[in-house]
């Protein structure tokens, strides 16, 4: 998949270091989820401006560590929960992933540095997280934003090693306006999200959209209610 890059495990790791830097990012993510919204989107917005800046860094890229697979993990992840968090939602598990990926990135030491070493291994796989990962759009709007972009460079990164999945892109609207048009709208926001997907190296051919309109919605609202949660796209792989 096109942008994704694969890179060999450090010749030496710490194996206290990881262990505890995974301790350390369960004990972050409670953290995190005591926090109020707004507060919490400060702080998941901190880490992923952290693993993008990781990400664009020549040294980190051309390293022979695992850092920059843990930025990739943490701007898929932090991208994920902000998407949560700009319809008003907290999601335990997006905000889990996003501390613990970044702290695994912030934790990594030099090979020369390493005290327990262990032999060099195959170059890593690419990721294949399967998701769900949720794109939400403006009210009678299927036009992606800034930071539905932002999930769905996410999305092509974390999915890169499904290549024998097939992708499932589903739209759905909001109650406002009629089940017709919400339909077509739904369809619309499907399409435009298979094309964004297929932008970045996605096969066309391994992509299915289905729209449901106003069915199934995130939160159940009276009909004629705008609700930005059910104004979404979902991408998994099956």
């Amino acid at each position: 998949m096109v942008g994704v890059r694969k890179h060999t495990a450090a010749a030496g790791a710490l194996i206290l270091c990881a262990l505890s830097g995974t301790a350390w990012a369960q004990t972050d993510s409670g953290d995190l989820m005591a926090l109020d919204k707004g507060a919490l989107r400060g702080e998941v917005q901190k880490r992923f401006d952290g693993a993008v800046a990781k990400t664009t860094d020549a040294t980190v890229v051309s390293a022979d560590s695992s850092t920059y697979m843990w930025a990739s993990q943490a701007k898929a992840q932090c991208g994920i929960a902000l998407g949560f968090l700009k319809s008003g939602a907290k999601d335990p598990v997006s905000v889990g992933k996003c501390a613990d990926a970044y702290a695994h990135m912030e934790n990594q030491m030099p090979a020369a540095q390493a005290a327990v070493f262990v032999p060099p291994a195959a170059a890593a796989p690419a990721p294949c997280n399967k998701g769900p990962y949720i794109v939400f759009f403006d009210w009678n709007s299927a036009a992606i934003s800034e930071e539905g972009s932002t999930i769905l460079n996410s999305a092509a990164a974390g999915t890169a090693g499904c290549t024998s999945g097939r992708f499932s892109v589903s739209g759905y609207a909001d109650r406002s306006g009629s089940e017709t048009y919400n339909m077509a709208l739904s369809q619309r926001r499907a399409d435009v999200v298979r094309d964004f997907l297929t932008g970045q190296g996605v096969s066309a051919a391994n992509v299915t959209t289905k729209a449901f309109g106003e069915t199934n919605p995130r939160v159940p609202t009276a009909d004629g209610v705008r609700e930005l949660q059910n104004r979404r796209v979902e991408i998994t792989v099956e």
